[in-house]
């Protein structure tokens, strides 16, 4: 199915593209985060739009405050690193301002930080980066205000808006582990990426029992077949999720970037980097579970090899939906700003949400994404059959 509306924006100083895609309104509002790498296109921002409608839908429940929006994308052709960067990010927010006011509702993705959209937006004369939402709140002040506490909320020194994805991510891993008849302690996971949602996820799959034996960043691979410190790399990394090297212990091994796939692992979790999974690559993959904490990680070929060899995949949209479905549910007030109602909340429905899709699985003999597509399919049903979906 086309997208509702698709925008190419080319900045006027550097010529640097950005995208944006609305594949889909709900009472005139769609949900989106907003990206930036060098190499961004049309069809990426395309396919991660159509993978946000899936994770609202996926969270729809007639009884909450919370109805899930329509979903959209935002992306940006150009490296986070870029000294321009800041400057290309205020123009294309510029460019797009009239679908920020009143459509599209966005946030924080990979190459971009909260802190800087929000000082952006500010910036240009915005309200908020989800101030298009605004209208359907029956009391927009309480909501902006119980957001606001939610993510000045601290846990060991991490924001629980940078761990809400995670602990949604860790919680897919451990309902998978649970529907395979798989013990958690002492299980091996590799984790490719060490920013808000890799780090997070590494986090609360070790305290959950599991052996964290690998992480990548953008400078390389750590590795520890006896389990890596967690905590010790999150207090050493940077605002890139990049580790400090002089952190690690004298047992933790250094490893070319791109050998990851390879360590011997049980549970691989890609958080980092679309695209990076191939038919040419996925036969390094030792994991019989991957679970896509990052968006669109294993190409739809080398999926299809994967399951043959029974590995199991876990799509994207759903295990990395938390943040999303966390930041509406506290603003509507499904939740408090509560550590613990979050992660009783992002818990509970992942485990909801995934033991629905296992079981689909096993009726129809599907693979997991086709069964997860399927649940999807039948909540946009019931939200269309609640709410007429349309541009007014």
């Amino acid at each position: 199915m086309a997208a509702l509306l698709e925008v190419t924006w080319t900045d006027p100083v550097t010529e640097r593209q950005g995208y944006l895609v609305i594949d889909r309104l709900v009472r005139g509002v769609c949900s989106g985060g907003l990206r930036m790498r060098a190499g961004c296109t049309l069809d990426e921002v395309r396919g991660l739009a159509a993978g946000m409608t899936r994770k609202e839908a996926l969270y729809y429940r007639p009884n909450n405050r919370y109805v899930p929006l329509g979903g959209a994308k935002g992306g940006i052709d150009c490296d986070p690193h870029d000294p321009r960067m800041r400057g290309i990010l205020t123009r294309y927010l510029r460019g797009v301002r009239a679908l920020l006011e009143r459509h599209w509702t966005t946030g924080e993705d990979l190459g971009l930080q909260q802190k800087l959209i929000d000082e952006v937006i500010t910036e240009i004369g915005l309200e908020s980066s989800i101030q298009a939402v605004y209208p359907l709140l029956p009391d927009k002040a309480a909501a902006t205000s119980r957001l606001r506490r939610a993510f000045a909320l601290d846990v060991d020194g991490v924001s629980l808006g940078d761990l809400s994805g995670g602990i949604g991510v860790a919680e897919a891993v451990l309902t998978s582990l649970a529907e395979l008849g798989r013990p958690v302690e002492g299980t091996r996971a590799v984790v490719q990426g060490f920013g808000s949602m890799g780090g997070s996820t590494a986090r609360y799959l070790a305290r959950a029992g599991l052996r964290i034996v690998a992480v990548a960043d953008s400078l390389g691979v750590i590795a520890n077949p006896a389990g890596l410190d967690v905590e010790l790399l999150l207090r050493s990394r940077n605002a890139f999720g990049e580790i400090a090297r002089s952190a690690l212990r004298p047992a933790d091994r250094q490893l070319p970037l791109g050998s990851w796939l390879a360590v011997d692992t049980d549970v691989l979790v890609p958080a980092a980097v679309s695209y990076c999974i191939t038919p040419a690559n996925q036969h390094e993959i030792t994991a019989s579970l991957i679970v896509e904490a990052a968006n669109l990680p294993v190409l739809p070929a080398a999926e299809s090899l994967l399951t043959g060899r029974g590995v199991h995949v876990v799509p994207d949209f759903v295990a990395n939906s938390a943040t999303n479905a966390w930041w509406w549910w506290t603003l509507f007030g499904d939740v408090d700003a509560s550590v613990a109602q979050a992660t009783d909340q992002i818990r509970g429905e992942m485990r909801r949400i995934l033991t629905t899709v296992f079981a689909l699985a096993r009726a129809t003999g599907a693979p997991l994404r086709q069964a997860a597509l399927a649940f999807t399919a039948q909540q946009l049903a019931a939200v269309d059959t609640r709410f007429a979906t349309d541009v007014t």
